[in-house]
């Protein structure tokens, strides 16, 4: 008798949670209904600790409620991004216990829902990234990917926001599942200019493209190649880590790489940065020989080696480089740049110098010489800095370097002129 009384309690127990339950959900409803979303997101926080004991049903009606709450106070902006998160996670697991269920009550609207939140989060991150909140980017820029994996696009920036919040565990595992998908990011863009607005838009394929160009709303139609990524991902895994002393994942993941896609010559940039990172200098050379051999001619080649070399502090060589990559393009900004500001390295040290001369006879004809250095550095940087700054005069960069450069010299009317040219 004792225990048929148990039993008969915990059978009321279990109704009065369910009773409560089913009263949350009700004002949940009538809140949202009310265009109350806080309220309604306060009676399903009351919910929330019961919901894992409910039925199906009952799970449904409570993610898609929760779904709405957030989504409508996100459009409130009230914690917009982090509203926006949670909606999109609500949704997913609604869709997740009606396909288990076999049901599809609240299916179509939460898909339609989704894509609205799809959407806002897109825009929402890149706000974000805008503003330097790097880590809330990535986390949004993921939450996109998880709402269609068909997207990998999504998870690739969502890594890179990552690696800018400096979060790199975080960056290393998206790394990784793009790793893993084999995601390269090549891709062929159709774009066209609107006659609306002159500016140049995307479109899904060739044939919507034409079809707007036939129309007469845009005109100049072009195709861009957007080349692989896989080797930037690879290396950035490498980077990683390398950075968190892991060697020999390192080394794995840049051997794994190479056998997978053997054709990928910024993967040997890569093998070849780490083997420059551990001072294996015969492995370097190798590889370096192996990539020149590869493409003689190409200038982007030898500009990527240029980095390499000068991210390791081996100047003479990465000035060799850039030179080449000159040579072969003329017209390569960057690598004027870059040469530019190698030679001006030199100025660092001869500052420091100078810094700690005294005012004695012997200091004060020192100091002379070293400014005489000086001199000579900012003069040797000088033609490839007004060169970059031919080729592309609006770079701010370029600009306030060789005004730099200009105003040390004491070139005043040089320095003048490029001021006014640069605010034109």
């Amino acid at each position: 008798m004792k225990s048929k009384y148990v039993l008969l309690a915990s059978a009321f127990l279990i109704s009065g949670v369910t009773f409560a339950q089913k009263d949350e959900l009700k004002a949940a409803e009538k809140a949202l209904k009310s265009g109350n979303p806080s309220e309604a997101k306060a009676s399903l926080d009351k919910a929330e600790s019961l919901i894992a004991n409910a039925d199906d049903s009952q799970k449904a009606q409570f993610y898609f409620l929760k779904g709405n709450a957030n989504l409508e106070l996100a459009k409130k902006k009230v914690d917009e991004g982090n509203n926006l998160v949670s909606a999109a996670k609500a949704y997913n697991q609604l869709l997740e216990v009606e396909k288990a269920s076999k049901k599809s009550k609240y299916t179509k609207e939460a898909e339609a829902s989704l894509a609205n939140v799809k959407g806002l989060l897109i825009n929402s991150a890149i706000s974000d990234s805008n503003e330097k909140n790097y880590k809330l980017s990535a986390e949004k820029l993921h939450q996109t990917y998880l709402l269609d994996k068909k997207d990998t696009l999504y998870l690739y920036y969502a890594a890179a926001s990552a690696v800018n919040a400096t979060d790199y565990d975080t960056a290393l595992s998206y790394y990784n599942e793009l790793k893993s998908l084999n995601y390269s990011g090549e891709a062929k863009i159709y774009t066209a200019k609107s006659k609306l607005n002159d500016s140049q838009e995307n479109f899904a394929n060739k044939a919507d493209r034409d079809r707007a160009v036939k129309l007469g709303t845009h005109d100049t139609p072009q195709m861009i190649n957007e080349p692989s990524k896989r080797g930037e991902i690879y290396k950035n895994i490498v980077l990683i880590y390398n950075s968190k002393g892991d060697v020999a994942s390192a080394n794995k993941s840049i051997s794994d790489a190479r056998k997978a896609n053997p054709d990928d010559d910024s993967l040997i940039l890569t093998e070849a940065d780490l083997a420059l990172k551990a001072n294996d200098l015969d492995k370097y050379k190798k590889l370096i020989s192996e990539v020149v051999a590869k493409n003689p001619t190409d200038p982007n080649m030898f500009y990527n080696l240029g980095v390499i070399a000068s991210q390791s502090n081996n100047n003479a060589e990465a000035i060799k480089y850039y030179q080449k990559a000159i040579e072969l393009d003329p017209k390569y900004t960057n690598a004027y740049l870059n040469l530019s500001v190698l030679m001006l390295d030199g100025d660092k040290p001869l500052v420091e110098q100078m810094n700690k001369l005294g005012t004695s006879a012997s200091d004060n004809k020192k100091y002379d010489q070293l400014k005489g250095k000086r001199q000579e550095i900012f003069k040797s940087s000088l033609p490839y800095l007004q060169k970059a700054n031919e080729l592309d005069p609006k770079n701010e960069d370029i600009y306030k370097t060789l005004l730099n450069v200009y105003n040390y010299l004491e070139m005043t009317a040089e320095a003048k002129a490029l001021k006014t040219k640069f605010a034109q």
